[in-house]
């Protein structure tokens, strides 16, 4: 059920073995201790010790507040419903998404506290699973991957980003939300790229889906309605066994994705009966009967115009999760009365239901011109950057200033490490003395700046990359034996670059 990556991250904490973590941080803002002494007036609880447990107190909170008064039959105990293992040993089900740097907090530390508590109330071990009555695990942490814009990453600062005021203004929302869930980073990073967008948007959303939609509503209100939809009379469900067999088919798959958070995997499996719409509409070539209906021979391919009816009305249903603006204008076209909420999603394309609006259909969506897009971001772009004093910066300019040759480049050796051991300098404040084992069966040091920004704990475990040709120096009294690569954000975050999956350390980074 767990992702591969939220499985291999995970499990390489824990093969490291777990240490003890400070829960307190020695900055000026956040929760203060509740305790008493003056000694900890400058503590704060670290935020990853408590925003975990908001989860929990905020369903306790509102019970106390909200149950009793609203008539919960269970009153101020109505959060247990949601939070402790049934009587008969059924979880609740906890599902978390995050981005990937957040995994371990809510697959380690998180269930480190629940298991905890559980300890605390039954006097039992803290390993113990928890039973009937206690506070439950979770279910999956199905965290995503990073995304990236243009092959870099997102920044407010720097004005790389996809601008949303700006761009709901000009374009449909359910454009990007397709483009966001069939681009989703759910295993590894991936890259919002708006050359890719647009192709996306017109060749599959637009020329699939909406195209397939079109098709059909445009065809039906060339036949003679007379208020009614003129479909229900030439449906016959006996000569489209095999289109619903695959229907059927294609639904139980998304539901699967669905239900394990694979919501890519969902996404292609319904803009697939959309497809298979397509093609029942190009064998039956139900327009060449439009003007003589009643004809015995039209009746064939009028039951196949009527199946993608039926199938529309199902692709409203299923594709509202992922584009709710867009569902709700073809549940208007098709006349549908019933809240398109109430439709259950496996009964999305089951009945004949042939409602009717008279109004003439339009487009789903408009097509994209990616000139005007790159145009406007860069207007856009430039406007800020003014708009702060700041000189404009050429949208896909490198920003790495000069260049180094290739060959000196390759003199660099980059290699992959893991750190074995983490301790403080004894002789600067914000340096760690990093124990590096570097694939040559020995352990190497390094001196990094990283007091400030990670606790020993949190290195500890990582495979990370240094620079392994770096001539030694000595910091402060103790020798360096390379350097780690870390990135520098904008907004002062340090982060330690690592690799991902289970490499071996001395592995060469190419």
């Amino acid at each position: 059920m767990w992702k591969p990556n939220v499985r291999a991250m995970t499990k390489n904490w824990l093969d490291m073995g777990l240490r003890p973590r400070a829960v307190t941080r020695d900055i000026d803002w956040g929760i203060s201790l509740p305790l008493s002494d003056d000694k900890w007036a400058s503590k704060r609880v670290y935020v990853w010790f408590e925003a975990v447990q908001g989860y929990y107190t905020c369903a306790r909170i509102w019970a106390e507040r909200h149950a009793k008064q609203a008539g919960h039959p269970l009153g101020d105990a109505a959060w247990e419903d949601w939070w402790k293992v049934g009587p008969d040993g059924v979880s609740p089900k906890h599902i978390y998404f995050m981005g990937k740097d957040n995994i371990p907090f809510h697959t380690i530390i998180w269930p480190s506290i629940i298991m905890g508590l559980n300890s605390a109330s039954s006097g039992k071990s803290p390993s113990h699973q928890p039973g009937p009555g206690e506070l439950a695990l979770e279910y999956n942490v199905p965290a995503n991957e990073y995304l990236m814009l243009q092959g870099g990453q997102f920044s407010k600062s720097r004005k790389h980003g996809v601008w949303l005021p700006s761009f709901l203004e000009r374009y449909d929302p359910d454009t990007l939300r397709y483009y966001l869930s069939i681009n989703m980073p759910e295993g590894h990073d991936t890259d919002f790229r708006w050359d890719e967008f647009v192709d996306r948007v017109n060749n599959e959303l637009i020329g699939t889906y909406a195209n397939f939609v079109n098709r059909v509503m445009t065809l039906t209100h060339r036949l003679k309605s007379e208020g009614s939809n003129p479909l229900s009379t030439f449906y016959d469900a006996s000569l489209h066994a095999d289109e619903s067999e695959r229907i059927q088919t294609l639904l139980d798959s998304a539901t699967e994705s669905m239900e394990r958070q694979r919501f890519k995997e969902a996404l292609r499996s319904i803009m697939g009966i959309a497809q298979l719409g397509n093609s029942i509409l190009q064998r039956a070539e139900p327009w060449a009967h439009i003007k003589e209906p009643e004809a015995t021979e039209a009746r064939g391919p009028l039951s196949s115009l009527a199946m993608s009816w039926l199938i529309c009305r199902g692709l409203a249903v299923t594709l509202r999760p992922f584009m709710p603006f867009q569902s709700d204008r073809l549940w208007g076209m098709l006349g549908e009365d019933a809240d398109i909420d109430s439709i259950l999603w496996d009964e999305a394309f089951t009945g004949s239901s042939f409602s009717w609006n008279s109004e003439s259909p339009s487009p789903l969506f408009v097509r994209l011109d990616l000139d005007e897009i790159i145009q406007h971001e860069r207007s856009l772009v430039e406007a800020l950057e003014n708009s702060n004093g700041n000189e404009p910066e050429s949208v896909g300019d490198d920003a790495g200033g000069d260049f180094i040759d290739f060959d000196d480049f390759m003199k660099v050796q980059l290699r992959t490490g893991r750190i074995i051991s983490v301790d403080d300098h004894p002789n600067a404040d914000k340096l760690y003395v990093i124990k590096i084992e570097d694939g040559n069966d020995s352990t190497r040091t390094v001196c990094a700046g990283l007091k400030e920004h990670y606790e020993p704990s949190e290195l500890v475990g990582m495979n990370i990359v240094f620079v392994a040709n770096l001539a030694p120096r000595k910091l402060r009294g103790v020798v360096s034996e390379g350097m780690l690569l870390a990135a520098d954000g904008e907004d002062g975050n340090v982060t330690v670059l690592t690799a991902d999956g289970d490499i071996a350390p001395g592995s060469v980074v190419r």
